[in-house]
């Protein structure tokens, strides 16, 4: 305080009472008493609205001030001088009143997720570390792959021990791509004729007694032989053929012995084993 006052000038900058003798408070380098002082330019409280007196000590936070006495968790009303807290739509919260009120809870237990706790999160639901369990097993997951299965997770051993798809000639799992044949997996690799193991996925092939074959093994075991060329008529890919008396032909086959004309869609006759044209018979 850098002014000079005489004894009776000294007063109260606001009200003009004599300060000599008595408490005051400098404000801007005023004196003033402590009675306007704490009507001008005392905190009000947030909890009472009562003003803060120069007697009580002042607690502030972010702008907010409390007597002591009001500085309290407004759930569980302990005091919070000294102690841990947060702030949540404009309220003081004791750290378990927060977590308990607010905390973001496990899906499976239902328990808060507490400081420095892992949280694991998968379609919107969360879940403890120790709670993120295959639904086979029970295992924590951890950070090991998984599967979902309806609105649960499998480890992966445990999905392919209970859940996966097997060859039905090798019953391993088949964890990607795969054949369908009539209803049943296979490796594309296991899916082979089952006279020469040849690979069938993507190749043309047929079936005798449910069992596949590819083209050429079908025909040279189970089809009608041409009896102009002697190769198999398979039928695979649409192929056309002619049949007369127990006899086989490939439509490009049926053509006259003599002329070589082709005989499909025209009368025929037949010499021995010979078919002949009408002009080539006379």
């Amino acid at each position: 305080m850098e002014q000079d006052w005489h004894s009776g000038h000294f007063s109260c900058h606001n009200c003009d009472i004599s300060l000599t003798g008595h408490r005051y408070i400098l404000k801007e380098e005023q004196p003033y008493c402590i009675k306007c002082y704490e009507e001008m330019f005392a905190n009000t409280c947030e909890h009472c609205s009562g003003k803060i007196g120069t007697d009580s000590k002042d607690l502030s936070y972010k702008d907010k001030h409390w007597h002591e006495k009001c500085f309290n968790c407004a759930g569980c009303k302990t005091p919070l001088v000294d102690r841990p807290f947060a702030s949540k739509e404009e309220q003081l919260y004791c750290a378990d009143c927060h977590d308990n009120t607010f905390a973001a809870r496990c899906d499976a237990c239902g328990e808060i997720f507490r400081a420095g706790m892992k949280k694991f999160e998968y379609k919107g639901k969360n879940w403890h570390e120790s709670c993120f369990c295959c639904m086979v097993c029970k295992e924590p997951i951890g950070n090991k792959s998984f599967i979902p299965r309806e609105e649960e997770v499998v480890c992966v051993a445990c999905y392919e021990e209970q859940f996966a798809q097997r060859c039905m000639k090798c019953q391993g799992v088949i964890n990607k791509g795969g054949v369908t044949y009539k209803g049943d997996p296979w490796h594309r690799e296991c899916f082979t004729c089952t006279n020469c193991d040849t690979q069938l996925a993507g190749q043309k092939f047929t079936s005798r007694d449910d069992k596949p074959y590819c083209a050429e093994c079908f025909g040279e075991l189970f089809a009608k032989k041409c009896c102009q060329c002697s190769k198999p008529i398979t039928g695979i890919g649409g192929t056309k053929f002619i049949s007369f008396e127990e006899r086989h032909w490939h439509s490009s086959c049926f053509n006259c012995y003599r002329c070589n004309e082709s005989l499909v869609g025209r009368g025929f006759l037949t010499r021995e084993m010979d078919i002949l044209c009408p002009t080539c018979g006379r």
